[in-house]
């Protein structure tokens, strides 16, 4: 019996990376042995304490039942705490804090909550895909905004306002940006907070690298007169290690994040509450927790920065967050002739930045969640395979000691 898919996956792709691990384990299991330098799931663990508090928490007798839809009061005051040290933004942790079953988990929900069919939505190019998948889940239109590095990866605010902003309704943003690390400062996210407000546009900046090798950690939610046009996702995916762990939030309007809570509540049943109460403790770490984990960062993006010379890539030594974002050779005809040529000859995988949109075509990422031993060995099997080329360095933009005072 033919069972029909619903109209509303036609234009749905399986996940890029969904598809390229089968890809990878195959050759896994032909003997290939490959090192995945392409997704930026953190090999490393958790603060220790994290562990005892999830431990501790699991040998509650209340433990293991449904849980509320909005989270344990305990972890809605750890996230408000969190935003007014980390940011100075005050939050209240009763109406202005939903946590999240992960902050991708929010991006469905926000665009289920508020986009339909006729409305349309800006999304980043290049950008994380599932913006576009999400948005043309709920029925709605994406329309990309184009970033590109004479632009500083931000939004050409007034090359959008001569476009015809009758019908887009949301607008998603992600600084410091992924893939391409780029931060956006102070006065550009005002700028975008006035944008926002003068086309009735309601602006939704997902948040999850602002800790990862930057020393100046922004929230739009800071920007004077944003809470009444935006709403911020963050994540202890990469800020804590606890991607598997799935622990996101939502912050923003009371009246909007109720909103959100209708779809939610139909979604789930609630988070284990052992991990809302070890990622309260995890929100609680002090500024140490950062830095250990930046410098184990920092060292890793100094290999990755000499495998893209290898590589003859240019690069950006001021960007930020759990990857370096690269412009392939001129031999190259685009990050994905780069990426398969890798794999095969040096059995080593970095992602093609075509698959964040076009304006990603001339680029690779690479992910800086290897250990030391491992991207010295991606070095070397480089090395065996034909690279370094012909030339000494194909570093490009700021010089390392203005890039090192700001990263």
């Amino acid at each position: 019996m033919n069972i029909p898919v619903a109209d509303r996956l036609a234009p749905i792709q399986e996940y890029y990376f969904s598809q390229k691990l089968r890809e990878i384990e195959a050759l896994n299991q032909a003997g290939a042995r490959v090192i995945n330098l392409g997704i930026g799931s953190p090999d490393l663990p958790p603060h220790p304490s994290v562990v005892e508090a999830l431990t501790a928490a699991a040998l509650r007798p209340d433990a293991h039942a449904y849980q509320s839809y909005r989270g344990v009061p305990a972890l809605r005051q750890a996230v408000a705490d969190w935003y007014r040290r980390s940011y100075g933004v005050t939050l209240d942790p009763e109406t202005e804090v939903l946590p999240l079953l992960g902050s991708k988990e929010g991006i469905v929900h926000v665009c289920m909550t508020f986009l339909q069919p006729g409305d349309e939505a800006l999304i980043p190019n290049p950008g994380y895909p599932t913006y576009r998948a999400a948005v043309q889940l709920s029925g709605a239109t994406p329309l990309d905004y184009d970033l590109t590095a004479d632009h500083d990866w931000l939004p050409d605010l007034a090359a959008l306002a001569r476009r015809d902003l009758s019908r887009v309704k949301l607008m998603w943003l992600n600084y410091p940006h992924m893939p391409t690390g780029a931060r956006a400062s102070a006065p550009a996210l005002a700028e975008l907070v006035a944008f926002a407000r003068q086309h009735g546009i309601l602006l939704v900046h997902d948040n999850p690298y602002s800790f990862i090798l930057n020393d100046e950690p922004l929230s739009l939610l800071a920007v004077p007169g944003a809470r009444e046009v935006a709403l911020e996702l963050n994540s202890l995916s990469k800020s804590h290690n606890l991607a598997g762990w799935r622990v996101g939030l939502l912050a923003g309007r009371a009246d909007l994040l109720q909103q959100v809570l209708r779809f939610k509540s139909n979604m789930d049943s609630g988070m284990f509450l052992p991990v809302q109460l070890a990622a309260a403790a995890a929100l609680q770490l002090g500024p140490e927790w950062s830095a250990e984990l930046n410098a184990t960062y920092r060292a890793r993006r100094e290999q990755v920065f000499g495998l893209l010379d290898a590589l003859g890539c240019s690069f950006d030594r001021a960007q930020v967050g759990l990857f370096v974002w690269a412009r392939v050779p001129a031999a190259d005809a685009d990050g994905y002739a780069l990426s398969d040529a890798v794999l095969a000859r040096a059995r080593v995988f970095i992602t093609p930045g075509g698959i964040f949109g076009s304006n990603g075509n001339g680029f690779v990422r690479v992910s800086l969640c290897q250990p030391a031993a491992v991207l010295t060995e991606a070095q070397q099997r480089l090395a065996e395979a034909g690279w370094p080329v012909a030339r000494a360095s194909a570093r490009v933009l700021p010089d390392t000691a203005a890039a090192d005072s700001r990263s």
